[in-house]
């Protein structure tokens, strides 16, 4: 993947938030990460008492931006030891509103310096976002912070400051505040995709399929599974050695990625076996089942010529409304299933699990 690539797949990754939560209540790490994110609040409000009435401090009677964020320091501890973890929308809105606190309490203190030096605490909101959420949203972050260290940098220089001091301070915080969060983070997905990825096809492994495919379910009426198996994949490679039967398999990868479609995930799950999941409807399931396994039995370029045998799980809420949503691992399970019937049938053959029953068999609900 060339740079061009990797920088577009980082920009546009959406990242499965509710996939990282679900990950770290498995790994029993969301109770001290709710712990150590109230606490950092906590710190916060017991800095803003700390300061305030020392010469660093907000000037005024009464202190209405010392006792703000005191105020918000403790409802944001409060908020992450008492209530489950946000929603991904909540998340965003709280990483919001601390970076305007941040912004605005340090533009209140009277000493520019170190009002300008409070800005680093935007590299902790932006740490939170650069692991939790998209490239675009940490991308808002790092606008945000360098409105705020340009604001900051002037605000010494106009208030009477050596010009060089501002400009150290802004280089100071541009390099920590701006600079590195999107480097890490693109560092963090990189490191993250590479986990998830197939390394001989640059497809999806089983565990990224596993993300990939919850929220396609989720979020349309009608998902389709397709499993393909290559028939006789052993005989390949007996007869003209694994690096020909790598090939056989990269070749495979990229006949289903491009006739997939970029709506469809594409993922290799085993030695030879790949899945395809995407938005189809039960009407027209098997006629795109056919279109793929037509185009990984296309002529190749070389003498070697494999097959599939296809399997197809698929639910279409729009036939059966009230049919419960299917899990993804029953798709996957059912999937497999009529792969292996198509396999004992001869191969390169499609067999269909319709998880919804026909139309004619769905009655509606009486009142």
């Amino acid at each position: 993947m060339n740079d061009g690539k990797t920088l577009r797949a980082w920009w546009n990754d959406p990242v499965d938030y509710d996939w990282l939560v679900r990950t770290l209540a498995v790994r029993s790490a969301l109770g001290p990460l709710r712990l150590l994110i109230g606490t950092a609040g906590a710190a916060i409000a017991v800095m803003g008492a700390v300061i305030a009435g020392t010469p660093v401090g907000p000037v005024g009677s009464p202190d209405i931006a010392s006792t703000v964020g005191v105020v918000s320091g403790t409802l944001w501890a409060l908020r992450w030891w008492l209530l489950p973890w946000p929603s991904r929308t909540e998340s965003l809105v709280l990483i919001a509103g601390v970076d305007v606190l941040f912004t605005v309490e340090f533009l209140q203190l009277p000493d520019r310096l170190f009002g300008a030096m409070g800005a680093v605490l935007l590299v902790v909101s932006g740490s939170y976002l650069g692991f939790f959420h998209s490239a675009r949203a940490l991308a808002a972050h790092s606008v945000w912070s360098l409105l705020s260290v340009i604001v900051f940098s002037v605000r010494i220089a106009t208030g009477g400051g050596d010009i060089r001091l501002a400009v150290a301070v802004a280089l100071l915080l541009f390099v920590s505040v701006v600079s590195a969060l999107p480097a890490l983070q693109l560092l963090y997905w990189m490191l993250r995709t590479e986990s998830l990825s197939d390394p001989l096809t640059e497809l999806l492994n089983r565990r990224g399929l596993e993300i990939r495919l919850r929220p396609l379910v989720e979020r349309h009426p009608a998902i389709c599974v397709m499993t393909f198996d290559l028939d006789r994949f052993k005989d390949v490679n007996d007869t003209w050695g694994h690096p020909v039967g790598d090939s056989v398999l990269v070749r495979t990868a990229r006949r289903l990625h491009d006739a997939a479609g970029e709506t469809a995930v594409v993922a290799r799950t085993g030695g030879e076996e790949f899945v395809v999941a995407a938005p189809i409807t039960a009407a027209t399931a098997r006629a795109e089942a056919e279109r793929l396994r037509r185009a990984v039995a296309e002529p190749p370029e070389t003498a070697v010529e494999v097959t599939a045998s296809v399997g197809v799980a698929v639910f279409d809420a729009t036939i059966c409304p009230r049919c419960p949503r299917p899990d993804p691992s029953r798709l996957l399970q059912s999937a497999d299933a009529a792969m292996y019937r198509a396999k004992q049938s001869g191969g390169n053959l499609v067999v269909v699990d319709e998880l919804t029953p026909p139309r004619d068999h769905v009655h509606p609900a009486t009142g």
